[in-house]
């Protein structure tokens, strides 16, 4: 089943690297300007090997404030959490396990035997032969953890919304992303909320995302612009390049977005012959299409965007910055909106340009 809980809750992300002892607090240096190392008259501080860490190991030094963000956020908001449940259980003079149990009991929904019907049904291949009735006490317990989870994360939710003055002051890192008049953009300019994602087509996590990525343009509609940035990964991914230089053929045309979708749907892969087709298929002029994409006409553009991604530290597909805010892997539909919300909360909108 372990499977069908990956499948279901798209925990995949980029792999994580340990940066234990890696980052100094600067609250504990004393600031960017403080020394850590002296030679003669020669001092060198916080900033400057900062500077040079980045320059000679970027992918390594992303990862790290990454880590370092995501760990003490982590940590914050576990501790904001115990918080709140201690005190809404002393507001209702029961013990704390009581409180949680009752609340979230009152949240959670039942399970229908529908829902277990339909949720075999979409993870049919990970079920290995088992018939709906052997796979059913099995599914049921698996539904109902992750509904009581989803109740207890709300029970969270409202305890936050309803505390007097909660903030949180931990920055995220931010990354400036220098935005291209060619790359492919939907919504508009005045958006307060930037999402640009680095991304392969023919990376099978980036097309778990795209469907995430398009809810949150609709949910938000105006509020957000999302912007496509290429990153084949042609060590691993021999038609990326190709693809890449294929959406922005379609790109020229006006059709970018329709024909990214049909490249992630590409129900006959990513070959040369096959995304001809797929031009066809959404409506482009195919023999303009064809000479682009013969012609290599976008090959150097595409190469100049894996050096962007390269400088930028980026080492896996999809990699999304929202206002400059790094999330890497196909994160879930709520783990993109919570940051949305911070955004839009927040108001910080010059993180791209």
């Amino acid at each position: 089943m372990a499977g069908v809980v990956a499948l279901l809750l798209g925990t995949q992300g980029a792999a994580q690297t340990t940066v234990r002892g890696q980052v100094e607090n600067r609250s504990q240096t004393g600031g960017d300007q403080a020394p850590l190392a002296v030679v003669g008259d020669r001092t060198f501080t916080v900033a400057e090997v900062d500077a040079r860490w980045k320059a000679d190991s970027p992918v390594r030094h992303a990862e790290a404030q990454q880590a370092v963000y995501e760990g003490r956020r982590a940590a914050i908001d576990a501790l904001l959490a115990d918080w709140l449940l201690d005190r809404g259980a002393a507001a209702k003079g029961v013990p704390r396990e009581q409180f949680e149990a009752e609340e979230t009991a009152r949240r959670t929904a039942p399970v229908t035997d529908d829902e277990i019907a339909e949720f075999y049904e979409a993870n049919r291949t990970q079920v290995e032969g088992r018939s709906l009735e052997e796979m059913r006490p099995i599914l049921r317990e698996f539904l109902e953890e992750e509904r009581k989870m989803a109740a207890h994360a709300a029970l969270v939710a409202a305890l936050r919304a309803a505390a007097p003055g909660l903030r949180v002051l931990l920055s995220a890192p931010r990354h400036r992303i220098a935005l291209d008049p060619a790359d492919p953009v939907d919504g508009p300019a005045t958006a307060p909320v930037t999402i640009v994602e680095f991304a392969d087509f023919e990376c099978p996590f980036c097309q778990r995302a795209a469907p995430t990525l398009s809810r949150l343009r609709q949910a938000y509609g105006d509020r957000v612009r999302l912007v496509w940035k290429d990153m084949p990964l042609t060590r691993i991914h021999a038609r990326a390049f190709l693809a890449a230089q294929a959406g922005r053929c379609a790109h020229d045309q006006g059709k970018f977005w329709i024909y990214h979708d049909r490249m992630f749907d590409a129900p006959r892969g990513l070959t040369a012959a096959a995304l001809k087709e797929y031009a066809g298929d959404v409506g482009l002029n195919v023999s303009r299409f064809d000479a682009c994409l013969d012609g290599g006409t976008h090959a150097v553009a595409v190469k100049d965007a894996v050096a962007t991604a390269a400088q930028l530290g980026l080492s896996s597909t999809p990699t999304t910055f929202i206002n400059g805010r790094m999330l890497s892997g196909a994160r879930s539909y709520q783990e993109f909106a919570a940051v949305v919300d911070e955004e839009l909360r927040a108001g910080v909108t010059d993180r791209v340009r």
